[in-house]
């Protein structure tokens, strides 16, 4: 088994973890963030990388309750924008270390902004530097931000309900029971895996998602190119229909993600236009009609807001074993470093002086 797959699999467990913390000891800290980003006249939501995916996961809660954020990646926030005094800047990042998120604190010292941190790692410059800190217990991946990225994206979701609503033990409850009928499930999922033509080697992957979804097709891209070393890109479904669809050719390979409630019907008509056009298509949702000719993971009821909570673990799974089939070592980088810690080019040091 890949140290990949096998926290993967431990998902449920860490996501159990999450909510326990939220709705028990970081009860208290996550209610004064929520507090905080209320009074805020400006609110920032920022991350990088699998990070960042998490933000664009949770951004709908704010915007369905007429809360709107400003939503740049670290990168983008650091260099691009100038931030109002006594502003409000979530930061979302697994280990708190990467160079953009150390140079945004600064940043935000300098303009008088108000940091909340959501980080896995209690040690870590954003925990220990934010002037709120949720910090969420949870055991580290072994390399590809897995646990690390549901569990932030949870906690993200969890500050959004309590700020335009409330976060409370029933809403906790529904979601835990949702993520422990996921558990089964991936026995199901991975044998479908195991069975079908959909995954080709050498093929470039198109991910397709709305709202809460479009964290989740992009956190399948970087899966595709961390994991399985392969390309693959994200589009919104809506944006995928102005011009991007002209690229569709036979044996081309789609991940759709299906939202439950809105613009239903008229994304499984975009999955079926793909296949009319050639295309192999693997569609994530829930209720969704079972099609021989596609790869379809049913994924178990879950409060609208919140799917992106468990419609991520399929898509997970077949990267992984994307992974295997095309003689790849998930479980390591082959240029990157677990954490960004500089700025210029694309290696860290020790592939750089093997490259020279």
């Amino acid at each position: 088994m890949t140290h990949f797959l096998d926290d993967i699999l431990r998902q449920p467990e860490e996501l159990q973890r999450a909510f326990d913390y939220l709705c028990g000891a970081g009860q208290s800290t996550l209610q004064v963030a929520a507090e905080a980003v209320r009074k805020a006249r400006h609110v920032y939501l920022t991350g990088i990388g699998s990070s960042w995916h998490a933000a664009l996961s949770v951004a709908p809660i704010f915007y369905h309750a007429g809360s709107p954020v400003y939503m740049l990646d670290a990168s983008e926030l650091l260099q691009f924008a100038t931030l109002p005094q006594a502003a409000v800047v979530i930061v979302i990042s697994r280990s708190g270390q990467s160079i953009e998120v150390i140079s945004l604190l600064a940043k935000a010292r300098e303009s008088g902004a108000f940091v909340i941190g959501i980080s896995n790692s209690p040690s870590g410059a954003l925990a220990q530097e934010a002037q709120i800190a949720i910090v969420v217990p949870t055991k580290l991946d072994h390399a590809i931000s897995v646990n690390t990225y549901s569990t932030l994206a949870a906690a993200a979701g969890a500050l959004a309900t309590a700020t335009v609503s409330s976060f409370d033990a029933n809403l906790a409850a529904s979601l835990v029971a949702s993520v422990a009928a996921t558990e089964p499930r991936i026995a199901d999922w991975r044998a479908q895996i195991a069975e079908s033509d959909w995954f080709a080697r050498g093929k470039v992957t198109y991910f397709l998602g709305r709202g809460g979804a479009l964290g989740s097709c992009h956190e399948a891209r970087l899966l595709w190119e961390e994991g399985a070393k392969s390309p693959a890109t994200a589009l919104g479904t809506g944006s995928v229909r102005h011009g991007p669809q002209e690229m569709v050719a036979p044996d081309a390979r789609f991940g759709l993600w299906i939202d439950a409630h809105q613009m239903r019907e008229q994304d499984l008509s975009v999955a079926r236009d793909l296949r009319r056009l050639g295309a192999s298509v693997l569609i994530i949702g829930q209720d969704l009609p079972d099609r021989a000719e596609d790869l379809v993971f049913q994924i178990p009821r879950i409060e609208p807001d919140w799917q992106f909570l468990i419609d991520i673990i399929p898509a997970q799974l077949a990267a992984e074993h994307l992974a295997r089939l095309q003689g790849v070592d998930c479980d390591s980088f082959r240029i990157c470093s677990y954490i960004v810690e500089g700025e210029f080019g694309l290696m860290n040091e020790e592939v750089a002086m093997r490259t020279e």
